[in-house]
């Protein structure tokens, strides 16, 4: 939540701002904490009793499966390891890894494509067709209130969160991410766990409340044919370029040297002014859900999380590639791939 500055405290695997070697730790101070100790103290129960437990589960969240999963009467004992407060680490996690993959020319970005039934570009086939070329940077500027490139869009996305806010309600939508410069041939067609669209999608599908992922055209191409579905190689290009991109950048579970399109689907939070009806798991006794902090609308940070997610599966995906003990060996081994991306001439 806003209250959060977000300040990291590096702790180990860094000197004079250079990475060792060794596992990077760092810590990320949680400003509200302070007002949970009682709550969540790792030492005895306080002198004043337990805190009251949470019996009611919010449905759509993990509080009821891992209270029964883990045999607990109290949902305080799942809910907050649950939260996706926990994609603080990752952010931060993958905000190194962007640095390793920016060295190679990896640069990823993102937008929020749909908030609720408000969607960008409309009009459009493909709404990313219609993002400006200059909004990676403008968005890392100066970025607009929900992230979204179609200002006429963003609007409605705004007038749509505050009907669900003035409802007591919460409301979902869709992100995109996009990484542009991926070498081609990362990820692997040999064995199911290696394939680069599963780990990409795995991991956007852990973010909490992504519902679902889409690589290139995703769902639409249940309904083409071949010949409207397949990349043709771009005939007058030197590299191995194709005329599109419905791939998404990935063919045969290995980058293709296209732009890595990638798309998610976010269910609106659990978590509502107006709870539904739930069941307590103590007594048996219907109810209304437990009210935790929470937002309306998660988009604009559901997509930052995104990127993160993306650049810890790409630069896993670079360094089992090309492995090497220092930066250096790791440039090089890049470079010779780099040579073959072009294709040879007659």
């Amino acid at each position: 939540m806003l209250i959060e500055q977000d300040q990291v405290v590096w702790m180990g695997g860094l000197r004079f701002g250079r990475t060792l070697g060794s596992p990077i730790a760092f810590r990320i101070e949680n400003r509200d904490f302070e007002n949970w100790k009682d709550r969540m103290t790792p030492d005895a129960l306080p002198e004043r009793g337990r805190p009251k437990q949470i019996t009611l589960a919010r449905p759509g969240h993990a509080d009821l499966p891992g209270a029964v999963k883990y045999g607990t009467d109290d949902m305080r004992d799942v809910l907050e390891r649950a939260s996706a407060r926990s994609t603080a680490a990752r952010a931060l996690a993958g905000s190194v890894c962007r640095q390793l993959l920016a060295t190679f020319g990896v640069h990823i970005w993102s937008f929020v494509e749909q908030v609720g039934p408000i969607r960008a570009f409309p009009d459009a086939a493909d709404s990313l067709d219609c993002v400006p070329d200059s909004w990676p940077a403008a968005d890392l500027a100066d970025p607009s209130p929900l992230r979204c490139p179609d200002p006429v869009a963003e609007e409605q996305m705004l007038a749509e969160v505050d009907r669900a806010a003035e409802e007591g309600d919460s409301i979902g939508g869709a992100f995109v991410v996009v990484a542009m410069g991926v070498p081609i041939g990362l990820g692997s067609a040999a064995e199911w766990d290696t394939r680069l669209d599963g780990t990409l999608a795995g991991a956007l599908m852990a973010i909490p409340a992504v519902k679902a992922v889409a690589i290139g055209s995703g769902f639409d191409v249940a309904a083409r044919r071949g010949s409207a579905t397949h990349d043709e190689v771009a005939a007058d290009s030197a590299g191995w370029e194709r005329t599109t991109n419905r791939a998404g950048g990935i063919e045969g579970g290995m980058s293709n040297g296209m732009p890595i399109v990638l798309r998610a689907a976010v269910k609106p939070v659990p978590t509502m002014r107006k709870p539904l009806e739930s069941v307590d798991i103590v007594t048996g006794q219907t109810g209304r859900a437990h009210i935790e902090r929470s937002d309306v609308a998660i988009m604009p940070r559901a997509a930052i999380v995104g990127e993160a997610m993306t650049a810890l599966v790409l630069a896993d995906a670079l360094l089992t590639s090309f492995g090497g003990d220092s930066l250096g060996d790791l440039c090089a081994a890049v470079a010779r791939r780099r040579r073959r991306e072009h294709k040879p001439t007659s």
